[in-house]
């Protein structure tokens, strides 16, 4: 949960990370396993609404979200059994996503320009901008990309400022994460013991606590540096 929380908002693939703990911890990759680290992430989501929840009562700002989400949420309905069978739990994909990201998030930096007309606003975006942004997501059901790198990079690619697209990537990460996680439930939940349910909630109170820490650290970092320093840490 802490894992969790602390790397969901930054581009640094919080999934990667949850499946690398438990290969270092020694737990035991099963079904419930690759459950709990999908639905634990209701714990970080909590964080946002409770930060952002005036912007996501804002009926334009809203509708851009849930455009962006469209594209991940066919994607992975499509996907759902191939991703869990194949793609979740297997330390290879996640090392080698986080090498390549990492290696994207630097050459990005290096050669993007700020342009001083970049969308400043989440409310002044085009919703051109936010389907590409969720097109750009949607390359996060590979474990290891990073759901907040992908719509970060790709934001700022499309002419948005840096606490803009942050921002948008938060709110973003509603839906897409409730859609996440609420289908993983209807798929397993009948298989969960109490036991497990109570292993759920202390996952979900971990995240909720440590995400709210991390997305005023990432507002706050980013406003002043670049993400150079993550795109190292990713290929560490």
């Amino acid at each position: 949960g802490f894992i969790e929380g602390i790397t969901e908002f930054l581009p640094i693939s919080s999934t990667g990370h949850l499946i690398l703990a438990t290969e270092a911890l020694g737990i035991e990759h099963t079904d419930f396993q690759k459950s709990f680290e999908i639905i634990i992430q209701l714990g970080a989501i909590l964080a946002v609404i409770s930060l952002y929840w005036k912007e996501l009562l804002n009926l334009e700002i809203l509708k851009k979200v849930l455009i962006a989400f469209l594209p991940t949420a066919a994607i992975g309905f499509l996907l759902y059994s191939f991703i869990k069978t194949y793609l979740i739990g297997i330390p290879f994909v996640v090392v080698s996503a986080l090498f390549l990201g990492g290696i994207a998030l630097i050459a990005f930096e290096l050669l993007h320009r700020e342009r001083e007309d970049a969308t400043g606003n989440i409310r002044t975006m085009s919703y051109k901008q936010a389907v590409l942004v969720g097109l750009a997501q949607a390359l996060a059901v590979i474990p290891g990309v990073s759901r907040s790198a992908a719509t970060i990079l790709g934001g700022l690619a499309l002419d948005m400022k840096r606490v803009a697209i942050v921002e948008f990537s938060f709110l973003l990460a509603v839906p897409t994460m409730l859609a996440a996680t609420g289908y993983d439930i209807l798929q397993s939940a009948s298989a969960f013991s109490t036991d497990q349910f109570s292993l759920l909630a202390a996952g979900f109170i971990a995240s909720f606590v440590v995400a709210m820490f991390a997305i005023k650290f990432l507002l706050s970092f980013v406003r002043s540096h670049s993400f150079i320093g993550f795109g190292i840490y990713r290929i560490v």
